[in-house]
């Protein structure tokens, strides 16, 4: 990777009359909120770019249960094509904001060549205020940059597709596998919000299943303060799901941990999951749903040099260091690179609230870097607030629990129980957030 050490300041190449680069790049839940408030903020001088692989966006809170429950599938997958349609900036038209469906591999700086990021296919780019666009090219330079692109998850909590067809077919494979008579037991290894949720919904849906979830401690969602997973487990009691816990798995190295199991293949065993401690749990299909790695690959350039380690990249988690303004914490890249949500290092929870919460922030403080104002007594500062979850425990059964607030001094976590929910999950509420208003069942297939 080519970088000059000594850039602090965002520089391009582009011509004077250009459209300056605010790229965001991840179009998940906090990228997109960062592009649409960018794209409300942003004076005429700049345009939001959005780099994002998926053609649509994946509602990946209804995964879990989406990879279960049939006929639902292709509503969580949105189309980006009204994102920037609402857009209330009276200075940057929405006409001049891009969605690059691609993958960022890279990033470079250097003053000959500015800001660059490479990409893994080549996209359709105008480069300055003309319409007409070039050639299609992997390189696409930028003045600021928002990182969101999150964390990895395990499927089905995640697709590893881009298309909206291939990803409707891969929770359909999860669903014919988890759903089909021979599929007696299923095993959900992971005890955090996407196998507790499974838990719950696999055995509401499919009553006569075995349902196992293992864990490797006793306390169900650690994150949270214990008495949510004491509510979990009285849940678990009443639907009949069973526990093993304090007992870690043993993941199997090949990527994607456990097989999906084939319906009606002859000769088939039956699955094991080995614990530590040496005994193991025996079913017909288990499920993963443990870990989130950073989504930081295209950024290990900025740490090539060995006094550069750890200057960008938390190496302990693998999360981008930040400052309460949610730059960068590295002041090579402070005054034009952002990281929000699950990707930043805040000391916040990794859900979508508070990163949206991040995004905001952000996008304001670009807004005000682009006006000048580079002190930081200028910027917008996130206060780091306690974990809450909004929880599925089942079709219509969910709970919205806070952590105590220890500054304020208290001790005792609030939360609602609420019977509400449906079975899609309200989805239709995400497209009209998206932009897109839904006339028929059919349009769920945009």
């Amino acid at each position: 990777m080519s970088m000059d050490r000594d850039v602090q300041q965002p520089q391009t190449d582009m011509a004077a009359n250009a459209l300056k680069n605010v790229v965001v790049v991840g179009g998940s839940y906090v990228g997109k909120a960062a592009a649409k408030e960018l794209a409300n903020l942003l004076p005429s001088s700049h345009r939001v770019i959005l780099i994002e692989p998926h053609t649509h966006f994946h509602h990946l809170f209804a995964f879990p249960r989406f990879a279960i429950l049939p006929s639902h599938e292709h509503k969580a997958f949105i189309p980006y094509t009204s994102l920037f349609s609402s857009s209330s900036s009276s200075s940057s038209s929405p006409s001049s904001h891009l969605i690059l469906p691609a993958k960022v591999l890279s990033l470079s700086t250097s003053p000959r060549s500015g800001n660059l990021l490479t990409l893994d296919r080549p996209v359709p780019f105008p480069s300055s205020l003309s319409s007409s666009p070039l050639e299609k090219t992997t390189k696409i330079p930028f003045d600021f940059l928002l990182c969101a692109t999150g964390t990895r998850l395990s499927p089905p909590g995640t697709s590893p597709h881009d298309t909206k067809p291939l990803s409707i077919s891969f929770l359909q494979s999860f669903q014919n596998a988890i759903v089909h008579p021979e599929t007696k037991h299923v095993v959900i290894v992971g005890g955090g919000a996407v196998g507790v949720q499974m838990a719950c919904d696999l055995k509401e849906l499919y009553p006569a299943k075995r349902v196992t979830l293992v864990h490797s401690r006793q306390q169900l969602m650690p994150v949270y303060h214990e008495r949510l997973s004491e509510i979990i487990k009285e849940r678990f009691a009443e639907l009949g799901v069973e526990t093993v816990l304090g007992k870690r798995a043993v993941v199997p190295p090949e990527e994607g941990g456990w097989p999906l199991p084939v319906p009606g293949e002859e000769g088939k065993k039956k699955m094991e999951v080995r614990l530590v401690d040496g005994s193991v749990v025996e079913g017909d299909a288990v499920v993963q749903a443990t870990g989130q790695e950073a989504n930081n690959q295209f950024l290990v350039g900025l740490e090539e040099k060995e006094e550069e380690k750890g200057r960008v990249i938390n190496p302990r988690n693998g999360f981008v260091k930040v400052k309460p303004t949610m730059q960068f914490a590295d002041e090579r890249f402070s005054n034009f690179m952002f990281a929000v949500g699950d990707i930043a290092d805040s000391g916040a929870h990794k859900a979508a609230r508070p990163g949206m919460v991040q995004a905001a922030v952000a996008a304001r403080n670009v807004v005000k870097l682009i006006d000048g104002g580079k002190q930081v007594e200028d910027l917008e500062s996130v206060e780091v607030q306690p974990a809450a979850i909004h929880l599925t425990l089942g079709l219509t059964k969910n709970i919205i629990f806070r952590n105590p607030n220890a500054a304020a001094g208290q001790i005792e976590p609030t939360y609602t129980l609420k019977d509400d929910g449906s079975a899609d999950m309200g989805v239709d509420r995400l497209w009209v957030m998206n932009g897109i208003k839904v006339n028929g069942p059919q349009e769920y297939h945009l």
